[in-house]
């Protein structure tokens, strides 16, 4: 029951094949984008109507070979005054709740659980640094599924459309070891690299973040809804760019819960797929 729960919101919040406009994704700050991204859209398309139209009715309407005659005064001060104050009300307009907006997504204050991201030739590090104030130990590294990477070799043979996570078609876009998040608590992310820039960006929560050698970026979600949303690195960073895809799986808080105490349990298997000490080698 969970598990079709969670594929029914995965359809309904990753972006589609031929999708043209964004996803409204399923966090507060997604939602807001996609709000302003509309906005500006239609406020474009206004924009585009007008001058066009002016210039074609010009064109076709005071053509020469229906006797138009060019006018001899240079200038209007008016017309001059109108269409630069005009443009930049428009600005000061669209800035003021897209700076809101940018404030709001840099405020990681308030957060119940923090997330350390690593991006690597070609895989990600994710490190619970903690959750309610309490320490976890889970460290693990995501890469790409075992069954995409088999299909991508050259000569493999096997047709990319057989790779699916129940009707999705999920080729080079699973991994063995997803990003589990519970629902409805604010989680801090820290966001750095160990070789090349990176970026981990995962359209239905609304934000991409670079990952930076050396430097440490802060982001944050909260997510309300369980289900599973998908995402890739975001920055060229060699050959195997296409190949890390990020997978973010949201679960109840209590189910989370107890993944995260199995995660941590001393019975846990230390292997490179569960719990990996953080004094292991980088890279």
């Amino acid at each position: 029951m969970v598990s079709g729960l969670l594929a029914s919101a995965a359809q309904a919040a990753n972006p589609e094949r031929w999708q043209l406009n964004m996803t409204r994704g399923v966090t507060e700050t997604a939602r807001d984008v996609h709000d302003i991204h509309m906005v500006m859209l239609w406020i474009c398309v206004v924009i585009g109507i007008v001058v066009f139209g002016v210039m074609f009715v010009a064109m076709f309407r005071f053509r020469k070979s229906r006797g138009a005659v060019a006018q001899t005064w240079s200038h209007s001060t008016k017309l001059e005054v109108a269409w630069t104050v005009i443009p930049i009300l428009i600005l000061i307009g669209a800035a003021w709740p897209a700076t809101a907006l940018l404030l709001r997504m840099a405020d990681t204050s308030e957060s119940e659980m923090t997330i350390k991201i690593t991006g690597y030739q070609w895989k990600w590090r994710y490190e619970y640094v903690d959750y309610f104030g309490q320490a976890t130990p889970v460290n693990f590294m995501s890469t790409l599924k075992h069954d995409s990477n088999r299909v991508r070799q050259l000569g493999s043979g096997i047709d990319p459309t057989s790779v699916k996570d129940g009707e999705y078609a999920s080729y080079l876009l699973d991994v063995d070891r997803p990003l589990v998040l519970p629902a409805g608590v604010k989680v801090r992310f820290v966001v750095t690299a160990d070789d090349v820039i990176h970026a981990w960006w995962v359209p239905s929560l609304g934000w991409k973040q670079d990952a930076i050698p050396g430097i440490i970026n802060s982001a944050w979600t909260k997510v309300d809804e369980p289900g599973v949303y998908r995402g890739q690195c975001a920055e060229l960073c060699g050959k195997d760019h296409g190949f890390m895809p990020i997978v973010v799986k949201v679960v109840p808080k209590a189910e989370f819960e107890q993944w995260l105490g199995e995660q941590s349990s001393p019975a846990a298997p230390a292997t490179a797929q569960t719990i990996v000490p953080s004094s292991a080698p980088q890279g």
